[in-house]
């Protein structure tokens, strides 16, 4: 497509009606010029019905129907990751590009699937890191000269209990630790360290009650020894930080994961006698993870990197619940 030619409007659907889609997706969607939200599905038609009304699109009941519209080439999915599977290939299945949140499924052997049925036909496949598309991780990229040579990658994610009656206390739908906020940290360690990483030891504290993971740490390296140091739980403080650690100084990222569209992010980086804080612009890191969308839609080399990325990500996520000593508490 020539640079001057304008992308052709991505017409999206949502399955489900999740927090996470209301409060910060729904209202990124209808903003953005080159996105336009066409249905929401929900198995509550009032649900749908009222969400439908506050962002000016159809309401459809039950997930099928939606996917069955002709007018949507593609679809968000917020549903609980027990569910990503089952409607990831729905989606495939009845052409649809995907916008999954993370994790895009519960096991490596599903991704491998998903990846491999999005490849066959030819259609975008993307997990929702919104974080990735935050233009202060290229800037800690351009800085990282400062601190010398890389030695250690650190990352904590911790947010205070869910709601007792969320999926993220529910195996079957998924829950757990790991692969709500245990995924950032990991997905952090792939964007600053080169390279393969392999888990050297974990750890996972397991409720007795719901037989969910409530949090971890893992410890991971590189073939060269740089190693990442990773912890997450939702038992915690908020808590939502990276730093490189390197030969000649430490750069500190305070708000890593999730930061507000305002928010105008501060490096730290603190040095032998110097500390220096630089204060970088906002960004609006839900409109870019749409664009980044809309050009995996439009691209079938970025697709195929996207696929690349999926995987690694899904491995290292088995690997650490292989690895990791499961104790309860």
């Amino acid at each position: 497509m020539p640079k001057d030619t304008p992308r052709p409007v991505l017409r999206i659907g949502v399955l489900g009606c999740a927090d996470i889609a209301v409060r910060r997706i729904l209202p990124a969607i209808v903003e953005h010029p080159s996105v336009r939200l066409v249905a929401l599905a929900s198995r509550d038609r009032a649900r749908a019905e009222r969400l439908a009304a506050r962002f000016g699109c159809a309401a459809v009941t039950g997930y099928k129907a939606l996917l069955d519209r002709e007018d949507i080439n593609a679809v968000y999915v917020p549903l609980p990751p027990g569910m990503h599977h089952e409607w990831v290939t729905e989606a495939l299945t009845a052409g649809k590009h995907v916008l999954v949140e993370k994790p895009l499924s519960t096991t490596y052997a599903q991704s491998v699937e998903l990846v491999a049925m999005a490849g066959r036909l030819g259609l975008a496949l993307t997990e929702n890191f919104m974080f990735l598309h935050h233009s202060q991780h290229e800037a800690v990229r351009a800085m990282a000269g400062e601190i010398g040579e890389l030695r250690v990658f650190t990352s904590s994610f911790g947010v205070p209990p869910p709601d007792p009656s969320s999926f993220r206390h529910d195996t079957r739908l998924g829950g757990g630790a790991l692969l709500d906020v245990g995924v950032y940290p990991l997905r952090a360690a792939q964007l600053h360290l080169a390279g393969e990483l392999d888990v050297l030891g974990a750890c996972l504290r397991v409720d007795e009650a719901t037989g969910v993971d409530v949090a971890g740490s893992a410890l991971l390296s590189t073939a060269t020894g740089v190693t990442a140091q990773l912890d997450f739980g939702f038992q915690h403080a908020y808590r939502s930080v990276y730093a490189l650690w390197g030969s000649r100084g430490r750069l500190s990222v305070p708000r890593a994961f999730t930061p507000p569209r305002e928010h105008r992010p501060v490096v730290r980086i603190e040095q032998q006698d110097r500390l220096t804080e630089v204060t970088l612009p906002a960004d609006h890191q839900v409109g870019n993870a749409l664009d980044a969308f809309a050009s995996a839609v439009h691209s079938e080399t970025v697709r195929a990197s996207l696929g690349e990325a999926l995987l690694r990500q899904a491995l290292l996520v088995e690997q650490v619940r292989k690895a990791a000593r499961v104790v309860s508490g």
